[in-house]
């Protein structure tokens, strides 16, 4: 019904040259919408209705009965508020029904979990390496804990991205459509090297045309379900009481280069992040150990005299 202006809207985010996932997200999204609106004309849309989808939105629960989260829910408002604000710049429509349509404040005060060096390390000794899948995954984990890269830059790796002379990863098209060079650890590139020469010929026996770096024993590239199902069941096999994803990894590989002493600019470049505050949003985790640290070297810290309060000031007659 509304196919032609979700292809308008598809090709003007093209012209803003926004990610493909992006494009995807935001098109999926105002296509729901669009579904749940049951409006013949766009024009009938109005705020009421957009609200009222969001009311709907809060009361959604998932397959696993688990609510949206307050940043999907943004990220559902964020891509009709684009719809809109196309529509009416284009012409399409007069007013805007979206405008005054604001995304909830997400809560920032929960700290993401990070792994530290010990339950890193117990993941990373998980895989079989007697089999020929258990190097490939072994090398996955050791590539997210050594760059800190995105499930989706990992997994379209190409045999191409990798320099293990240099010891460093290329990360093509990242978030925002950004290119980027991350250095490898010598474990990293230990596990590359084995994997690229004994173990990823015989998963490309299928198709050895295939330039992904990590496929499967289909000879296909994986995708980020499975990559992601691989650490969850990884992680379990640890008994780690924390909710481990390949993000974790991302978070980790921040939070333990800065308590390292790492320049967190210097972070910022390797996770590839345009803004500063979103790199600190990852190494939040540490605050507890920086107060800690402050209690134990600030000078009035260390200063044992006695804390007196300051007397009241007396107000003249």
């Amino acid at each position: 019904m509304h196919k032609k202006l979700l292809d308008h809207f598809k090709g003007h985010l093209h012209v803003l040259n926004r990610s493909p996932a992006t494009i995807n997200a935001y098109v999926q999204h105002t296509q729901l919408f669009l579904k749940a609106a049951d409006v013949t004309n766009i024009k009938q849309v109005t705020t009421a209705i957009i609200e009222s989808w969001i009311k709907d939105l809060y009361d959604y629960r998932t397959a696993q009965d688990r609510p949206y989260s307050t940043a999907t829910i943004c990220a559902k408002i964020r891509s009709i508020k684009r719809f809109f604000e196309f529509l009416e710049k284009s012409n399409t429509i007069f007013i805007d029904p979206a405008e005054f349509i604001t995304e909830p404040k997400i809560n920032k005060t929960k700290i993401k979990p990070t792994l530290t060096e010990h339950e890193a390390k117990q993941i990373l000794d998980q895989p079989n390496l007697g089999t020929l899948t258990g190097i490939r995954d072994r090398t996955m984990i050791e590539v997210f804990y050594a760059t800190g890269i995105r499930i989706n830059e990992l997994c379209s790796l190409t045999i191409y991205d990798t320099d293990v002379q240099s010891s460093t990863l290329r990360i093509n098209k990242g978030k925002g459509y950004k290119d980027r060079v991350v250095p490898l650890g010598r474990h990293a590139v230990k596990f590359i090297k084995e994997y690229i020469s004994k173990v990823r010929p015989k998963l490309a026996v299928k198709n050895k045309t295939i330039r992904y770096l990590f496929i499967g024993q289909d000879s296909k590239p994986l995708g980020k379900q499975t990559v992601g199902l691989m650490i969850r069941t990884y992680a379990r096999k640890t008994k780690i009481e924390k909710r481990v994803t390949a993000h974790t990894f991302r978070h980790t590989f921040a939070t333990l280069l800065v308590k390292n002493g790492a320049q967190i600019v210097a972070v910022q470049k390797m996770l590839g992040h345009e803004n500063l505050r979103t790199t600190q949003g990852y190494i939040r985790s540490l605050i507890p150990d920086i107060k800690k640290e402050h209690q134990k070297t600030h000078p009035r810290e260390k200063d044992q005299e006695r804390i007196t309060k300051p007397k009241a000031i007396r107000k003249g007659r």
